[in-house]
């Protein structure tokens, strides 16, 4: 033991004794029951135009809870009557383009004029939360304050494209609510947008100048998806840039095959800082639906959409059910350590995991 006098030595210390205080009595916590939603009220509020029970029925959908994505899907069903009354347009671009800059400008003109605009933008998922990093609301101030329009950030979540599994049921509740107009702002991370391709009528790609034969290069796939190509921020000293990136995106855009049969793939610019071209960009998306229904691609195209949105569900659903089974998920991380090892190639550890029945 240290010396008394050392920096170590620990005063011995002194047995506790009854202070003369009664012991509290401490409440358990306990969880209280989930009350079992009015789905008939829910749906009839949304139907209405109620912005917070439209954010109460997306937040019902997105949840991860068994008896919700029951309640859920009732409640879709019993507004999915009062849906597809309403553009769906996908907006994409590399990080910086000025995406949210665009919809934040387009989207308070769209409600000067009377539309009903709802904004579902897509943001990278948290790797610790899980949740929205970017934050739209705080980022398009303006557009959030204005009665007719709704935001709704939401988590890739990890998905494909960053775009969350469950947006397009969100896309039809907005729909339900009286929403005419749909944007669905994209992360901007290259090929994968084919999923926004997938469940929108209209796709716009903002483009910026000066970024060279590598952006163009590199953009060509979803140059290939794309409705109409803007590019933004043409304003101050960048008007005559800009003009000029937009007629050799016109060129490129005659070697390419059209996103939509019958339609034309423009080239234009605009500034959202000046409020410049927005106009112009409605009008072109008013003329393409004008079409596309003259010509039956708008219906075609929704309903092949929702034929693709049975399929991936299919697909998400046996992704699921496979996982689920614990005994199977332990044989997984098994035959990956005898892969891993050397022991088992990949083919025969699948082959493992799906043996042939015996014939």
């Amino acid at each position: 033991m240290p010396d008394k006098e050392s920096a170590l030595f620990v005063q011995p210390g002194v047995k506790a004794i009854h202070d003369g205080m009664e012991p509290t009595k401490r409440k358990k916590f306990v969880k209280k029951k989930k009350e079992k939603q009015d789905l008939d009220e829910l749906a009839s509020e949304v139907r209405e135009g109620s912005r917070l029970h439209l954010a109460k029925a997306i937040t019902l959908l997105e949840s991860s809870n068994v008896d919700d994505k029951v309640e859920g899907q009732e409640l879709l069903k019993k507004l999915l009557p009062y849906t597809g009354n309403s553009i769906r347009i996908g907006i994409t671009g590399v990080p910086g383009a000025g995406k949210s800059t665009f919809i934040e400008s387009f989207g308070k003109m769209l409600c000067s004029q009377g539309h009903k605009v709802a904004v579902l933008a897509i943001d990278p998922s948290s790797t610790v939360t899980g949740g929205s990093i970017l934050g739209d609301k705080t980022r398009m101030e303006e557009l959030s304050r204005e009665k007719n329009a709704f935001i709704r950030p939401s988590p890739s979540a990890g998905t494909l494209g960053g775009v969350h599994k469950k947006t397009r049921e969100t896309m039809l509740l907005c729909e339900a609510a009286g929403y005419d107009i749909i944007l669905i702002e994209t992360v901007g991370v290259g090929q994968s947008e084919t999923i926004v391709r997938g469940m929108v009528d209209f796709f716009l790609l903002l483009v910026l100048t000066g970024a060279g034969d590598e952006l163009q290069g590199m953009k060509k796939g979803i140059m290939e998806l794309a409705d109409t190509i803007l590019v933004h921020k043409a304003d101050g000293d960048n008007i005559r840039n800009a003009k000029k990136t937009a007629a050799e995106y016109k060129q490129i855009l005659h070697l390419l095959q059209p996103a939509t049969p019958g339609w034309t793939t423009r080239s234009m610019t605009a500034s959202s800082y000046e409020n410049k071209g927005l106009d112009k960009v409605l009008e072109t998306i008013l003329e393409f639906q004008k079409q596309g229904l003259e010509n039956g691609v708008w219906d075609s195209r929704r309903s092949q959409q929702t034929t693709d949105w049975f399929q991936s569900m299919i697909h998400d659903h046996l992704i699921d059910s496979f996982y689920g089974d614990p005994a199977r998920k332990n044989q997984v991380q098994t035959l990956e350590q005898q892969i891993l090892n050397g022991q088992i190639t990949v083919a025969q550890g699948v082959e493992q995991l799906f043996p042939k029945e015996a014939e």
